[in-house]
């Protein structure tokens, strides 16, 4: 037992190459990834230099024992320039790998290693060879030749200039690739003091290098790094090639993910779009905040949107879709069309996706508007005209007739479908126009189109009622007391409200129950509601118009088709009122909702954000 004691030195070298050899066994898999292949290159150095040197320890044949030393400066040449060219892939400085700096370190690699194998010829290496046992081992002691001075000085530069890239790496991205940045800027570290003594010729036998048998803390902060800290499962490359896009400069909400679909950036808009901030989000699963209608990443690597139907690819091969979010301000929800596209370093290597989400809201609202009008108009006045054109001639070829009465009556009741039809979509059109929010009194811009609905239609019934809703911190408000007033575009609410009053009168038929003659009765409420046990500042404030009616109803398929937002050959509204009550709310960010009423009639409540920023 005391024997093998001596052997230490041979077991601590074979120890840091088996070492090497089994993380580059565990990361093979991993090829591809940024800084992989460069670091099963540092793998395979430090391997040759320790077997070579542990080998070494057991060899006195003086001529084997200089090959095998010749081995072991050969893994120390490349083991500093392949560490280096790892860092600099790994932390996203591919294109410097490709530059001419880094391919003159390189040949400085080959020259150092021709040098290597003519050294008996030049001496650069090492002079006076021979064998100087210690520890029971075979050490040999030799005058070290200028190249081996430079290859040690060459290669601490290169390992530092290594470690300063991961280092730098750590302080720039903060906790996201803490870890695994640490660990392997620590790794070098034993080894490299060890190199550096042994050059030197520090310690009790200077003759015997330590730095293979340092290789052993080496290997387990190295394995530290792949297994606990997912080392290529997410590194910093994905940030740096996120960073290209100079995101945070641009108004469209953009989410940087890696390959793992966990979220490693999050511009400005994107955290208001979003709402949550970047620091919360980062190293979490996008769909913790957006659900996708689309896949992201979910088929091959050479398909973003994992081979999903129901988008359109873009120009960057990436896909589209649109996903409808909450507006952060609360007025309403807005429409985004999604852009998911893949996300490269400077050697085009794929290390994660870029998430685009581009405001489309007025766009798609004014695609809807332009395709139902269409419709509408093309249906309905094509229809209209031709009854008025028909009537006409036969009123031309009848004037004696009995019916004439009858006809011309006809006539001049299309013509007003005609007139009030043009009216809806003279309405539509301002509704297109991009106005202003302003400072609007809700409560007057009501009982404005209830008096004008009244004069319109002495015969009918227009109830207005004005009120506060209940809540535990303004239950004891009175009308008169509160603000009315919210910041809106005011020739949209008054289409909202005009036409909501207006279809109520329109459509009733005369066979109501709130009046004993079944005439005509509508009843407009107003009222302000606000989130019980919230204060005026953070509360969720809103105005809530009501207005019922003891009509037929609306029938399903009308509030179906604006509701789905798309007319139909089978289903075409009978008018506009509905479509403009629909895109009125949307341009105030308000919602409407549509019931029926017992014993008849109809319930439409629209809910007003209040927006304070006057």
């Amino acid at each position: 037992m005391f024997d093998a004691v001596p052997a230490w030195p041979v077991v601590g070298s074979f120890a840091g190459g088996a070492g090497a050899v089994w993380l580059a066994w565990a990361i093979r898999e991993r090829r591809g990834r940024p800084g992989v292949d460069w670091f099963l290159a540092v793998f395979a150095a430090q391997a040759t230099w320790c077997f070579a040197y542990g080998t070494g320890l057991l060899v006195a044949d003086p001529a084997l024992r200089a090959l095998l030393e010749t081995a072991t400066w050969l893994g120390i040449i490349w083991t500093g320039v392949t560490f280096l060219g790892f860092a600099l892939e790994y932390t996203g400085r591919s294109d410097v790998v490709r530059s001419r700096l880094f391919a003159t370190i390189v040949g400085f690699g080959l020259l150092s290693t021709a040098l290597l194998v003519t050294n008996s010829l030049h001496g650069a290496f090492w002079t006076d060879f021979g064998r100087a046992p210690a520890f029971g081992v075979e050490t040999v002691s030799y005058g070290f030749g200028p190249w081996a001075y430079l290859t040690v000085a060459a290669e601490t530069v290169l390992v530092a200039s290594a470690v300063f890239l991961l280092v730098d790496t750590l302080l720039s991205y903060g906790p996201l690739y803490r870890r695994e940045s640490a660990a392997v800027a620590l790794s070098p570290i034993p080894p490299g003091f060890a190199l550096v003594a042994w050059a030197l010729a520090l310690g009790p036998a200077p003759q015997l290098q330590l730095a293979p048998i340092m290789f052993v803390p080496h290997v387990f902060l190295d394995a530290y790094a792949f297994d606990r800290a997912e080392m290529f499962e997410r590194n910093p490359t994905t940030s740096r090639a996120a960073e290209r896009t100079a995101i945070d400069d641009l108004r469209d909400p953009i989410v940087a993910l890696g390959l793992d679909r966990r979220v490693v950036r999050l511009n400005p808009a994107a955290e208001a779009v979003l709402g949550v901030d970047a620091e919360t989000a980062r190293d979490r699963p996008l769909a913790d905040f957006l659900d996708l209608p689309i896949g992201v990443g979910d088929g091959s690597a050479d398909e973003p949107n994992g081979g999903e139907s129901g988008h359109e690819a873009d120009a960057s091969g990436g896909s589209r879709e649109t996903v409808e979010i909450d507006a952060p301000d609360g007025a309403g929800r807005r429409t985004y069309a999604v852009s998911v596209s893949r996300l490269t370093d400077p050697n085009a290597t794929h290390v994660g996706y870029t998430v685009v989400l581009s405001d489309v809201t007025e766009r798609e609202r004014r695609r809807q508007q332009l395709e139902v009008l269409n419709r509408i108009l093309r249906h309905n006045l094509r229809n209209d005209a031709g009854v008025v054109h028909g009537y006409g001639e036969i009123l031309r070829d009848r004037l004696d007739d009995p019916e004439l009465v009858r006809m011309a009556d006809a006539v001049e009741r299309r013509a007003g479908a005609l007139a009030a039809l043009g009216e809806k979509a003279g309405t539509v059109e301002r509704l297109l126009a991009d106005n202003d929010p302003e400072a609007t009194d809700v409560r007057d811009l009501l009982e404005s189109v209830v008096g004008d609905a009244r004069e319109r239609d002495d015969a009918a019934t227009v109830e207005l009622d004005v009120e506060v809703a209940a809540s535990t911190d303004d239950a004891g408000d009175a009308a008169g007391a509160v603000d009315w007033t919210t910041r809106v575009r005011p020739d949209a609410l008054r289409a909202v409200v005009e036409n909501t009053v207006e279809n109520a009168l329109d459509h009733h038929d005369g066979e109501g129950t709130e009046r004993e003659d079944g005439g005509t009765w509508v009843r407009v409420a107003l009222r302000r509601e606000r989130d019980a046990g919230e204060d005026e500042a953070t509360g969720d404030n809103r105005f809530v118009l009501t207005v019922e009616d003891d009509g037929p109803g609306i029938p399903d398929h009308e509030v179906e088709a604006v509701e789905s937002g798309r007319e139909t050959a089978l289903e075409h509204g009978s008018g506009l009122g509905l479509w403009v009550v629909a895109w009125g709310a949307a341009a105030v960010g308000a919602e409407v909702e549509y019931e029926d009423r017992e014993p008849r009639g109809t319930r439409v409540t629209v809910s007003i954000p209040v927006v304070d920023d006057l």
